[in-house]
């Protein structure tokens, strides 16, 4: 489920055309699995990364959508050079890389993919359970400098224990 921040009203463009394939600039390095539901026919694609601001004012007037991941600032600059934008996609959980008040004033909506990373973030948090109770990281530095230190490297057994997971996140539903 996508978070969505809503702008007062939509915005409206003297050369909205519904015939017209809406443009889309992907504008960060995206994954297959993240293109595919934009391999509409209804969609333009253009993929350009690693862009500047003043290289992505140039050229984000043409283009009714932006997806983003972290690289790229959407600044009021940009979001102010981008006459047709109607939404800007954060590929990721925040919208810090975003001026979401600059966006709302212009009347252009900013979502994000929020549940994105919990099953991979709940399996590293696992993970970091483990290591810790078992000395993993400790282990791991005495073996590559070819010592073993038996006695200091038992760590805990968590059969039979309770462990309490704290956090803010969605991630620790999944665990």
């Amino acid at each position: 489920m996508s978070t969505v921040l809503m702008p007062l009203q939509p915005r409206e463009t003297p050369d909205s055309n519904m015939a017209a394939k809406a443009k889309i600039l992907i504008a960060d390095p995206l994954s297959e699995s993240g293109l595919s539901p934009l391999s509409d026919p209804k969609f333009s694609i253009d993929i350009k990364t690693g862009l500047s601001e003043a290289q992505l004012c140039d050229i984000i007037g043409d283009y009714a959508a932006l997806v983003v991941r972290s690289e790229t600032k959407v600044t009021a600059k940009v979001l102010a050079c981008a006459k047709n934008l109607k939404i800007v996609g954060r590929a990721g959980v925040g919208v810090d890389n975003i001026d979401v008040n600059a966006a709302t004033k212009l009347g252009i909506m900013v979502v994000n993919s929020p549940d994105g990373n919990v099953i991979a973030a709940a399996e590293l948090t696992l993970a970091l359970i483990l290591a810790a109770a078992r000395n993993i990281g400790r282990a791991s530095h005495g073996m590559k400098e070819s010592k073993w230190e038996r006695k200091q490297l038992v760590g805990v057994q968590l059969k039979g224990k309770v462990l309490g997971i704290v956090g803010f996140g969605k991630g620790k539903t999944h665990l």
